[in-house]
């Protein structure tokens, strides 16, 4: 299995989010996941690497050339893919991938797991996507998901579209039992009510 994590990279965020990245990489190693990251040393992106490596394993790291450039790649990965601009990073980032899990983060983020969960309501992508509410993070985000139901700009079977866990330990039960998603489901989406 492999799976792709995103994650942020500041330093400056509480060190209980790095400590769950850290978690998250050991346990998705430790059960023959292959990780796949954004390929940073600091941050969760750097705790998570050092989780994947903690069990004798390797993470993927994807990372544009200019980010190599300035020295973020993370030393002790040995596979990076590099790309153009980070446009190329989010589509590798999602090429190949079984799941999805989101922890928290910044904008980057928030952009990558928006644009998954987009791509999968339009049926382009069909994997599984896991939020991890680690600390009541995201619940702005699901209130918002909510909120968009109920002024009827998404349909109320889009929030199927991910699962949402509070912590790292439920991320791969939740993979396991994410709710099926099918390319046909981009049409329920454009139909008109019944008069």
């Amino acid at each position: 299995m492999r799976i792709t994590v995103y994650c942020a990279s500041s330093p400056r965020a509480p060190q209980s989010y790095r400590d769950a990245a850290f978690e998250l990489g050991a346990t998705l190693a430790s059960h023959d996941v292959q990780v796949v990251f954004g390929g940073g040393a600091i941050g969760s992106m750097g705790a998570l690497a050092d989780g994947v490596h903690s069990v004798g394993s390797h993470p993927i790291g994807i990372m544009p050339h200019f980010m190599r450039e300035l020295e973020w790649a993370h030393p002790k990965v040995q596979t990076f893919e590099w790309t153009h601009n980070m446009a190329d990073r989010k589509a590798k980032l999602l090429e190949g991938t079984d799941a999805l899990v989101a922890l928290p983060g910044g904008c980057g983020t928030f952009e990558e797991l928006m644009e998954a969960v987009t791509l999968k309501r339009l049926g382009i992508y069909l994997k599984p996507i896991i939020i991890v509410n680690q600390d009541g993070f995201y619940d702005p985000l699901i209130e918002l998901f909510e909120r968009s139901v109920q002024d009827r700009f998404m349909d109320p079977r889009h929030l199927t579209m991910y699962s949402v866990v509070t912590s790292v330990a439920e991320v791969l039960d939740a993979v396991r039992n994410a709710p099926a998603w099918s390319e046909d489901n981009r049409h329920f989406s454009t139909q008109k009510d019944e008069a």
